[in-house]
């Protein structure tokens, strides 16, 4: 087990604290701030940006956060029935203590926990299916995948460990110029590496058996990013965390965080797209020139431009995703980088599943397995099959049976066919569909990582979607973000890229 810089519940006290450890003023802070921020995304990477550019800049900079469609990003809801139901990012792990601070912070709660159970379907039958008792549980695991269930934890316990230092670097106001450094700050050399080599590489040099990557892994991994164990390691240790016990969501919806901190940090929504982010000069009152951002957008009004001193981009600049022209800058600044973006579609579907189709021969009031995740076979298109609840659990409310209609979450890569809905349920009254460019696909080596710093104050928020897309990996590039702008505006240098962070940390501790 790695060492602990601190006990994760110092950390979780620290996170929920965020007394914004950046340092006393100093003589550096006798610089003006800037006048006006622009965020362009008003997802959970953008509004976080906005809650902490506020942190650090204070109440007299002006935010504005752009957003050409609905406030939360790939954090979304459809309705169904009258009730709404996650159709985007839906779970957060017990140890995302940003996350965990917005909830606190914007009074909201989690939602009310559900029972839930787990089984694994091979195209064929059901290969696990998990019981009430733990013990049965364990010895099922043990009996055909001898020590590789004990050693899982044992190896995330090691990851996670490590990846809980960010919270610590941030709130001594520590940040990072690139996706690398951080996680070697985190990590070491070993940690970087995580993201040139594949899951299943990573965890069959552990020591862990092709069968149970193949039947217990795998499927973890589809069912988090529709890939297999060939994504990096990074990212599947991710993948894997979200097997802890422990897992929520917000009561109301997870979106809700979004506008919330908006709101609390008194940012202004701009609804309009985006088209192009030039760099201007002009003479400052020194004598000098400066440098601004001229950010050309189009709303309903038509096409319009604003200037910013600093801006966030905290959109994706890949194909489909944004076209963001940028203009005049030396060396050039790319529209979309490299790599490809998943798609995953998400059909929900209001209906009576048929429990025969995943070769059970019980009733179907007997069953109640809430989450069917799949190994990698040609049988379906499905990844991944779950019961879902309201975001706003209506009171008394009580998950139906199998037997009775419900609202199923179907995850696959293309349209789920009406012959294949035929096959999993025996009717339905409602489906919606959601296609997402989800997150990018995860192929090792990592090659021509997009950088944090696009130029000198001009910032990509979502180059840390590279290790791994989640909430938190979005909050976590938003404070490191807020951070590296001040201490660059700043120019306090000694509070970026700092070696050997856990190392000085712990003796200050």
């Amino acid at each position: 087990m790695a060492l602990r810089v601190l006990s994760w519940k110092t950390l979780l006290f620290l996170g929920l604290c965020h007394v914004g450890l950046r340092g006393l003023a100093t003589a550096a802070d006798e610089k003006d701030p800037p006048k006006k921020i622009a965020i362009i995304g008003g997802g959970i990477g953008g509004s976080a940006a906005a809650y902490f550019l506020r942190q650090e800049f204070g109440p007299s900079v002006k935010i504005e956060v752009f957003e050409s469609d609905t406030v939360g990003g790939r954090l979304a809801t459809e309705n169904i029935g009258g009730h709404d139901y996650e159709s985007g990012g839906s779970i957060i792990h017990p140890l995302n203590l940003h996350m965990k601070h917005f909830v606190d912070r914007l009074g909201l709660s989690p939602q009310p926990d559900m029972p839930s159970k787990l089984a694994i379907f091979d195209g064929k039958e059901l290969i696990y299916e998990e019981s009430d008792w733990y013990i049965v549980n364990f010895i099922r695991m043990v009996w055909r995948y001898g020590l590789n269930f004990i050693r899982m934890p044992m190896w995330m316990e090691g990851v996670l460990e490590k990846f809980m230092r960010i919270y610590q670097y941030q709130q001594f106001g520590y940040s990072f110029s690139s996706m690398e450094k951080l996680l070697h700050a985190m990590g070491g050399e070993d940690y970087v590496a995580l993201v040139n080599r594949t899951l299943e590489e990573t965890m069959l040099a552990e020591g862990f058996s092709q069968v149970f990557l193949n039947d217990i892994v795998m499927p973890i991994t589809r069912f988090n990013y529709g890939q297999t164990v060939r994504l990096h390691g990074f990212v599947g240790a991710v993948a894997i965390s979200s097997m802890d016990p422990g897992l929520w969501a917000v009561d109301g919806g997870n979106k809700k965080v979004c506008s919330g901190l908006l709101y609390h940090s008194k940012a202004e929504p701009v609804q309009a797209r985006v088209t192009s982010i030039s760099m201007k000069t002009r003479p400052s009152k020194s004598g000098s020139s400066a440098n601004f951002y001229e950010v050309n957008y189009v709303s309903e009004s038509g096409a319009a431009q604003s200037t910013y001193a600093i801006v966030i981009v905290a959109t994706p600049l890949h194909q489909g995703l944004s076209d963001i022209n940028f203009s005049g800058f030396s060396p050039p600044i790319p529209s979309h980088f490299p790599g490809q973006f998943h798609i995953m579609v998400t059909t929900l579907v209001h209906g009576v599943l048929n429990v025969s189709c995943l070769g059970v021969t019980y009733k179907p009031e007997d069953f109640v397995v809430s989450d069917i995740f799949t190994t990698d076979n040609k049988a379906s298109v499905i990844q991944s099959l779950h019961s879902i609840d309201p975001v706003q659990i209506p009171k008394g409310y009580s998950r139906p049976p199998a037997s009775q209609k419900k609202v199923w979450k179907i995850f696959s890569s293309v349209s789920v066919s009406q012959e294949e809905l035929k096959k999993v349920f025996l009717s339905w009254d409602s489906v919606v569909e959601k296609r997402w460019l989800a997150y990018p696909s995860y192929t090792p080596p990592q090659r021509g990582t997009p950088p944090f710093i696009l130029h000198n104050h001009l910032y990509y928020l979502n180059a840390v979607e590279r290790a791994a897309s989640t909430m938190e990996m979005s909050a976590v590039s938003a404070r490191n973000l807020a951070l590296l702008a001040h201490h660059r505006w700043y120019q306090q240098t000694d509070k970026i890229d700092q070696e050997d962070l856990h190392i000085k940390l712990r003796s200050e501790l």
